[in-house]
Formats: C-alpha cells, sequence, structure tokens
C-alpha cells in the first residue's frame, strides 16, 4: 500500500500493522518443503505403492460415512492433484484422492 514504510530490516504497513523483512530468507539446504517430495505426516517421504495408514477420522466429502483411522491403505499413487490432494488410493469406500498430511507411512 501507498502508507508503507522502510523501519530497520523490515516494512512496516501502519494500515494493518503488518511486518515484513526487506530480503527474503534464503531456504535451507535441509528443509523438508520445496523439495518436490511428498512427506507423511512424520515426515517421511512417500513413493508409488506405498502402504499408508490414516491418523485421523476423514470424513468423505458428499457422503454421509467416513474413513476410519488407523485403515491400512495399500498401493498408493502420487499425483498433483488439486488443493493439496497429492495421494491417489482405493479405499473400502472406492477411488479417492487424499492429502499426504493425513497419513503415515506403513
Amino acid at each position: 500500500m501507498e502508507n508503507t514504510y522502510p523501519d530497520g530490516a523490515s516494512y512496516i504497513c501502519p494500515d494493518c500493522a503488518f511486518e515484513w523483512p526487506m530480503q527474503a530468507d534464503e531456504p535451507q539446504a535441509d528443509a523438508p518443503e520445496g523439495d518436490g517430495t511428498v512427506r507423511d505426516a512424520n515426515g517421511n517421504p512417500l513413493a508409488d505403492g506405498d502402504a499408508v495408514i490414516l491418523v485421523k477420522d476423514l470424513k468423505v466429502k458428499g457422503s454421509s460415512t467416513v474413513l476410519k483411522k488407523g485403515s491400512k491403505i495399500k498401493g498408493i499413487r502420487l499425483v498433483d492433484g488439486a488443493d493439496g490432494h497429492n495421494v491417489d488410493c482405493k479405499t473400502e469406500l472406492g477411488s479417492m484422492l487424499l492429502k499426504s498430511e493425513f497419513l503415515k507411512k506403513a
């Protein structure tokens, strides 16, 4: 916005009180985010064909059924789905796209 001003090593917006650094942080070499690998809820890398376990009950959108915590899913496939759904798999309710943050490697 037009009211933003520099202060030391940061910019400050007086309208919303937001502060951010003048230079973006350098990405760390050992940082798991942004390296292109799909990771489970514990940070372990996933690969096609892995078996995973649900770490949380998941409501199925458009249905009254629930995928239960602890359900084992075999033979996953990694995809680039919408809204972060990056695991394609077959469950007892049919084929679904899931987010890897709700899975752990079996």
